[in-house]
């Protein structure tokens, strides 16, 4: 118990009762490959925390084409932030599919929220995961603004150093907003230099 709460909440230190009261709310879940964490149109009520494994956020537009938003590895969060915390749309936007075999700790939003109110610890360690998604996010709208696709391929592999063997290369091309045959052109450019 205490090693996995030491994981999530790290460099915050609990007492022996907030720890077991941290634990309570907690949910293990393991994730064969393949399997769907979170579907479109599924009520959202529960943030994930990725103990290990690798997890895949995306989106379908009307032509049914899959656009990545987010991959997920250990020590990331994950959910459908749109229907999450967003006023006006409560059920998902999203699939979350597991990429490779993962265990997830879930937690309610309901508890979560109670938690920050009533631990100020988790509160300021909440606003600082929330802080650094945030930042992230924005980052990678710049870059897909201002970057070539070679720059934000460098960019995902920098960020994503141990990935590439769990995701297709669709996923991928998907992630970085170009076609499968760009991504082999890069990576080819890539090996000449």
């Amino acid at each position: 118990m205490k090693s996995i709460i030491h994981e999530i909440f790290k460099e915050t230190t609990f007492t022996e009762e907030e720890s077991q009261l941290l634990y309570s709310k907690l949910k293990k879940i393991k994730l064969k490959k393949g399997a769907f964490l979170l579907k479109a149109e599924e009520e959202v009520n529960d943030i994930y925390y990725i103990h290990d494994g690798c997890l895949r956020t995306y989106f379908k537009d009307a032509s049914e084409k899959e656009h990545t938003l987010q991959f997920a590895i250990k020590d990331w969060w994950i959910s459908d932030y749109i229907a999450l915390y967003g006023r006006e749309q409560s059920k998902s936007v999203s699939y979350i599919e597991c990429l490779k075999e993962s265990t997830l700790y879930k937690i309610s939003k309901k508890d979560f929220d109670t938690l920050c109110k009533e631990k100020p610890k988790v509160g300021h360690f909440y606003i600082k995961k929330l802080e650094s998604a945030f930042a992230t996010f924005q980052r990678r709208i710049l870059e897909n603004l201002t970057l070539s696709a070679k720059e934000r391929y460098l960019n995902f592999v920098a960020t994503y150093p141990n990935i590439e063997q769990n995701v297709k290369n669709y996923h991928i091309a998907s992630y970085l907003g170009i076609t499968t045959e760009s991504l082999s052109r890069i990576r080819k450019e890539i090996a000449k230099t």
